[in-house]
């Protein structure tokens, strides 16, 4: 099965071609309720350990090479992470979502790349 991923803010709306749904974040994002959130499932065991987001939040620019290794040890560390796979290696299109407001420094760029290294994803996808 060849399987796609796709990174979007969860303040963004929903498609159809978004496939499943995946907030992986551990905060509920700001200002959106539950009734207006689209999401399949919300794995916030997955998300970067509260101390690890509270220091990368302090400079992400600066951080983001060492919050990337961190949070991918933390991942591979993680029973939760095994169990996430298990879950989409079902799905052929899943989409993260995440509430930060930087789209090229966030635990979904990192969880990307995880995926397409572990070889869920063709590298041409990305």
């Amino acid at each position: 099965m060849e399987h796609k991923v796709e990174i979007k803010r969860a303040y963004d709306p929903p498609s159809k071609d978004d496939g499943f749904r995946i907030y992986i974040d551990r905060l509920w994002p700001r200002g959106l309720s539950h009734e207006t959130f689209h999401y399949d499932l919300w794995d916030k065991e997955i998300a970067p350990s509260t101390e690890l987001r509270e220091w990368f939040h302090s400079s992400p620019d600066m951080l983001w090479e060492e919050f990337s290794k961190r949070y991918e040890e933390e991942l591979k560390s993680n029973p939760a992470f095994a169990s996430f796979m298990n879950i989409i290696a079902s799905k052929p299109k899943i989409t993260l979502l995440y509430s930060s407001h930087d789209h090229e420094h966030n635990n979904a760029v990192v969880l990307e790349e995880i995926l397409v290294n572990d070889g869920w994803i063709p590298c041409s996808d990305m």
